[in-house]
């Protein structure tokens, strides 16, 4: 399916979602029919629907769709993109951060691609090293560079607001491949968004 931009008005409400919602909430013991209740299984049925796009989109049709030859073969980084996803165990957010890099091998990627495919695959039920994995053999099998790194920092409300309550833990994950599987070259990425690592 082709890209279509991640935004909340294009997320059309279905009536199974929203009466589910309605009856969790009326499972809780609260009145769905009190005012500020009354439109929140819609708004809970519209804001999942939202955060769960990225199942109706395909990340390697993104990214084919802005490839150009280009005889570039350094290091092309893009860090600090901003993601949000759920934690597919207990349906809570977890958000940070992620710096991906790779080198191209005869073709380089519109710039803009890369923080898409990240929304993509994190506008799913998620783990973080799966997210992780996701965003790398996407990027290697679609743009098949000499190698890709990617890097993501999260917090998970699951581990804040219930469980263990810490709140300041941040959780890394990273993968690699290609060229970046040689220690120099990952010493190099590492050190180039070492200011951005929490």
């Amino acid at each position: 399916m082709p890209y279509r931009q991640l935004e909340e008005y294009n997320i059309e409400v279905t009536n199974e979602v929203k009466d589910r919602y309605k009856t969790i909430i009326e499972e809780l013991g609260e009145n769905t029919e009190r005012e500020g209740l009354v439109k929140t299984p819609e708004r809970a049925a519209k804001a999942m629907q939202f955060l769960t796009q990225g199942y109706d989109m395909d990340a390697a049709e993104i990214l084919k769709g802005a490839m150009f030859a280009e005889d570039y073969n350094e290091m092309v980084i893009v860090k600090d993109i901003e993601l949000y996803s759920l934690c597919e165990h207990h349906i809570l957010p977890f958000f940070g951060k992620a710096h991906i890099a790779y080198i191209p091998n005869g073709h380089i990627v519109g710039l803009s691609k890369i923080p898409r495919i990240v929304d993509v695959f994190a506008r799913r039920l998620q783990v973080q090293e799966r997210l992780t994995h996701d965003i790398l053999e996407c990027i290697n099998n679609t743009l098949k560079p000499k190698g890709v790194a990617v890097v993501i920092e999260a917090s998970h409300m699951c581990m804040m607001m219930r469980g263990v309550q810490k709140q300041n833990s941040v959780t890394t994950t990273s993968g690699f491949r290609g060229a970046f599987e040689k220690i120099e070259t990952r010493s190099e990425f590492l050190k180039l968004i070492s200011s951005s690592l929490s």
